[in-house]
């Protein structure tokens, strides 16, 4: 797969006292982005419940580049940044385009699976892990190593 994306319609209740998409919103279009895609890969709740495998992050941070008002159209992309060879670990950026031509909002997170019912961060089984084979990688991919 070499690209993914999922467009966003602005609502009223996005919008700040300034009448721009409120920060907050950035990071709900790009968790529910990693949600759809990770269900367009085959792993849906159903299937993360199945194994006790839950996504968690350790990071969040948003880049803003422009504005984003009432009437423009908005459409997230996501690629994997850095992995873990296992996918216990991973990182990925979203880019945030409006109106089909202007980056808005680059937001990156590092994450990782958590076992929820240990409580404890683990690696996918490999069925899982074998479908993020296919996931759409940056030009700077990098593998992690474990420290």
């Amino acid at each position: 797969m070499q690209h993914f994306s999922q467009t966003f319609d602005i609502r009223w209740s996005d919008l700040d006292p300034n009448f721009h998409v409120r920060h907050n919103v950035y990071y709900d279009w790009a968790a529910t982005t990693r949600i759809i895609f990770l269900q367009h890969l085959g792993i849906g709740t159903d299937k993360l419940m199945q194994y006790s495998l839950g996504p968690i992050l350790f990071r969040e941070e948003a880049i803003f580049k422009r504005e984003v008002h009432l009437s423009d159209k908005i459409e997230v992309s996501i690629l994997l940044k850095k992995a873990r060879r296992d996918y216990s670990r991973w990182s990925w950026t979203h880019e945030i385009t409006k109106n089909g031509d202007t980056l808005a909002a680059i937001v990156n997170v590092d994450g990782a699976f958590m076992d929820t019912k240990l409580r404890k961060l683990t690696a996918p089984p490999a069925d899982i892990a074998a479908l993020f084979e296919n996931v759409p990688r940056a030009a700077d991919f990098a593998w992690e190593e474990k420290s």
